[in-house]
């Protein structure tokens, strides 16, 4: 959304355009300048990770977003990778102040189109929101995120893990719910790669296993 930000706001305020409001809310608070006197300070331990992450920081010219480099390069929202722009947002959502506490946050599956090496910078800044007081609902069918999210969290973090299933007698949709990473029961995202591993140890071994 925000490499295709530019005259958005204005078109769709004006005409009948096959787009969510979702999208209209993103950018109407992606563009809110700064807020007055400094950022709290229980989150700006949070901008150094994303940073790195990104590699510079987000800027905007008129509607236009950029990620401003450490060479002092302005690149075109359009240029970047899907998951580094979706980092960016992250980083004006929290600049701009549009996280306070109290605030909820929906994330549906952050592993898409994102180098796997920054799920922990994900989780991690996440896990910093909820520290702050923002409510996070996190979607994944992803076993690294659970896993680092498993990993990374604090014992007085409030971190509850959800299981969505179908009950086979009466094909309604049930979720069961635990505060254990170990007991998420039905875990397809486990069993998926339980399997892998138990099909690569028997490709190892070969003949020696029965």
């Amino acid at each position: 959304m925000l490499a295709s930000a530019p005259g958005f706001r204005s078109l769709y305020g004006q005409r009948e355009i096959h787009f969510e409001a979702t999208y209209d809310d993103i950018l109407e608070r992606a563009y809110l300048p700064l807020p007055r006197g400094r950022v709290e300070t229980d989150r700006q331990h949070l901008f150094p990770n994303l940073e790195d992450a990104i590699e510079g920081r987000v800027t905007i010219k008129g509607e236009e977003f950029f990620l401003r480099s450490d060479q002092g390069r302005h690149l075109e929202f359009s240029l970047l990778a899907e998951g580094i722009s979706k980092l960016g947002l992250l980083w004006i959502l929290i600049r701009n102040g549009s996280l306070p506490a109290g605030s909820v946050l929906f994330w549906d599956e952050p592993e898409t189109n994102l180098n796997p090496k920054l799920f922990g910078v994900v989780i991690d800044v996440l896990l910093g929101l909820q520290r702050a007081g923002v409510q996070i609902f996190l979607a994944t069918h992803d076993y690294v995120i659970l896993k680092e999210l498993d990993l990374r969290r604090k014992e007085e973090d409030e971190v509850v893990f959800h299981s969505l299933f179908r009950q086979k007698v009466t094909s309604d949709i049930a979720c069961s719910s635990t505060e254990s990473f170990l007991e998420i029961a039905p875990n397809a995202i486990a069993d998926t790669f339980d399997g892998l591993y138990d099909r690569e140890v028997k490709r190892s071994l070969g003949d020696l296993v029965q």
